[in-house]
């Protein structure tokens, strides 16, 4: 993909959303459920869309969140609800709608003190520490966040009361059902008037923030990181962790630096992605340039995402440390750093992370966990500890408290970060300097990402591919070791195709928005090798399509 000529430049003026204009389509928009594009569609990640789209308004957030309240009674949930919101122009909007809806419902509800913007981990957390120890009146969660996407957008997600992401089962019911109340033009959905839903009895503020930094020391050498007085800085990115990060510095006595504490919904203070657009990726070269440009003020620096799930590491050696480098080198501190850890706790990673993570664990002697890609699959693991650690190659991971048991069963994004000093600290080098240890002794991966074009139906076909329907023997000059169409974790389909061999893999996932196919690829063997590899998966996956044609 090649980068538009404004990446990793400032926001011009014409590209700043119209926030009035945003909100008022967010209150005046009304969805036709007959066009797929405006009705719910929710997945792991929830729902989201634009109130410029009719994608995602009132209606949507009214119909869901009426949807979340039956399912709730449906499962006999009848704990508190946390409800957090990030610092989207459309979340505050959403909130307020929400909450009438669900104030209406009787749900025991539990808002932020000062109505603070809450990360979606501090959700999972406050619902993991209410529910320990019960059986029953459990908590859930609401984040309404469209995560790191850009300022239109909107999004809205349940947490059920295992803490993280909703599984298919809970998301298809919802969204069923949310879907059949827009049919009907919202018959069924119960309401009253924010000043009362506000007034209500069931209507509760919780001091997250406290709750949450009171609780790190349990996560991280907090002593570790102020003893090597290690130098941090962090950029919130405009996001909900903005007012966290003064809070752990205050409490723990840490040297970290705030170098962006602005919350303006058009976030004008960002630098352009790769594609022109605005988005709060921490992950993003472009979109992190600002930090970049700072990196030898600190020892360390680190940004999240804009509801904080999603982490991005900063060195004076590297720069911006692409999420698998950054993976690889937390997996191999933690698990030599966490002697409280189970040693038979696995290392949870998706089938498109890097294969160092593999050598990594390899090295360790530690069982590898692969799933298909969505968080989702780490939750069961890091719930009973048999997981140490999950991460997505979208710089999304949590692990374990220090004493093996559950922190969240989301992404966390602010742990992570802290992490990176934490290694700097004990290990006296930065995680970019432990990559590169690693790489002379495991080798050096080059990675990777294109599309392909493809036809819905070669799309569909694409996710049902078996291992049998692959022809080829060899790829880009070896043996093929393994063909997955079924993750090798847990044997959940992987709606697509992975390739291993020796030096290299590749994998090959439609696009659910798009009529492409996404190829991930890796090569312990070079830029060429690589090459190689991205050319012969299209080959392969075209050869395999073409049979069942």
């Amino acid at each position: 993909m090649k980068p538009s000529p404004q990446a990793g430049k400032s926001v011009p003026a014409a590209l700043l959303v119209d926030v009035p204009r945003l909100v008022t389509a967010y209150y005046s928009g009304e969805p036709d459920a007959a066009l797929p594009e405006q009705r719910v569609a929710f997945g792991t990640s929830g729902h989201r869309g634009s109130a410029f789209q009719n994608s995602f308004n009132e209606w949507h957030v009214l119909a869901i969140s009426q949807a979340i309240c039956e399912y709730r009674k449906r499962q006999g949930i009848g704990g508190p609800l946390y409800l957090g919101i990030d610092t989207h122009a459309l979340s505050v909007p959403a909130c307020a709608s929400a909450l009438e809806v669900l104030a209406a419902n009787g749900v025991e509800l539990m808002l932020a003190d000062k109505d603070e913007y809450t990360p979606t981990p501090v959700i999972s957390h406050a619902i993991l520490t209410y529910n320990r120890g019960r059986n029953a009146g459990l908590a859930d969660g609401i984040v309404i966040t469209p995560s790191h996407n850009p300022p239109e957008d909107g999004g809205f997600k349940y947490n059920p009361p295992s803490g993280g992401p909703a599984d298919k089962d809970v998301t298809a019911w919802i969204e069923a059902r949310a879907n059949a109340l827009l049919e009907s033009g919202l018959q069924g959905v119960k309401r009253i008037a924010h000043a009362k839903a506000l007034r209500a009895p069931t209507t509760h503020r919780h001091d997250f923030i406290g709750a949450y930094v009171s609780d790190l020391g349990s996560m991280l050498h907090m002593d570790a990181i102020r003893g090597a007085n290690v130098r941090m800085g962090v950029d919130p990115l405009g996001g909900a962790g903005v007012h966290y990060w003064g809070r752990i510095a205050e409490r723990y006595g840490l040297d970290l630096t705030l170098v962006n504490e602005a919350v303006d919904p058009t976030f004008r203070f960002m630098t352009l992605d790769w594609d022109g657009r605005i988005r709060m990726d921490p992950s993003s070269p472009f979109a992190m340039q600002g930090l970049v440009g700072i990196r030898d003020r600190f020892d360390i620096a680190f940004a999240c995402d804009t509801d904080h799930d999603r982490h991005g590491i900063v060195t004076r050696t590297a720069g911006l440390l692409p999420p698998n480098h950054y993976l690889s080198a937390a997996i191999f501190y933690l698990f030599q750093h966490r002697p409280q850890w189970s040693r038979a706790a696995a290392i949870g990673k998706t089938l498109v992370s890097s294969g160092m993570i593999d050598r990594v664990a390899a090295k360790l002697g530690r069982k590898l966990y692969e799933v298909p890609v969505g968080f989702k699959w780490f939750v069961d693991g890091l719930l009973d500890g048999t997981l140490g650690f999950g991460g997505e190659e979208s710089a999304g991971a949590s692990f374990l408290r220090m004493d093996g048991h559950v922190w969240t069963t989301d992404k966390d994004g602010i742990v992570p970060a802290l992490l990176s000093a934490e290694i700097t600290a004990r290990m006296g080098r930065d995680p970019g300097e432990v990559y590169r240890e690693l790489t002379r002794e495991l080798g050096e991966p080059l990675f990777e990402r294109i599309d392909a074009p493809a036809t819905p139906a070669q799309k569909a076909l694409l996710a049902k591919l078996s291992p049998q329907q692959v022809s080829s023997k060899q790829l880009a000059g070896e043996k093929i070791q393994t063909i997955l169409t079924r993750a090798p974790g847990n044997d959940a389909p992987i709606g697509g195709l992975k390739v291993v061999a020796e030096s290299g893999w590749f994998a090959a996932r439609p696009s659910g928005t798009e009529d492409i196919y996404k190829i991930y690829a890796e090569s312990f063997r070079g830029a060429d090798h690589l090459r190689r590899i991205l050319i012969e998966a299209q080959s392969i996956v075209g050869d395999a399509l073409s049979e069942r044609t």
